[in-house]
């Protein structure tokens, strides 16, 4: 997931599809599909460090990691079992 470059990116972020692809493909209207970034993410080779990146900031919304938020939400209710 694209994160705010103004502040030092973390060093997956330096293999980031998301990089060159604008937020809103990744934070897209409530209800409307998730699919074709989640595709993009899957071929990431930062997807990975992405992914932990938005499970230790509890990032909330939009797709990270290739996991949507419900998604998140699930691994982390999972792991705390």
């Amino acid at each position: 997931m694209a994160i705010n470059t103004s502040t030092t990116a973390p060093a997956w972020h330096e293999l980031a599809l998301c990089a060159q692809t604008g937020p809103d493909f990744f934070f897209p209207e409530p209800g409307t599909s998730v699919r074709d970034a989640k595709r993009l993410c899957g071929a990431c080779e930062g997807r990975a460090g992405c992914l932990e990146y938005a499970l230790a900031n509890d990032e909330r919304f939009g797709v990270w990691g290739g996991l949507s938020e419900s998604e998140r939400h699930a691994l982390r209710s999972s792991s705390r079992r």
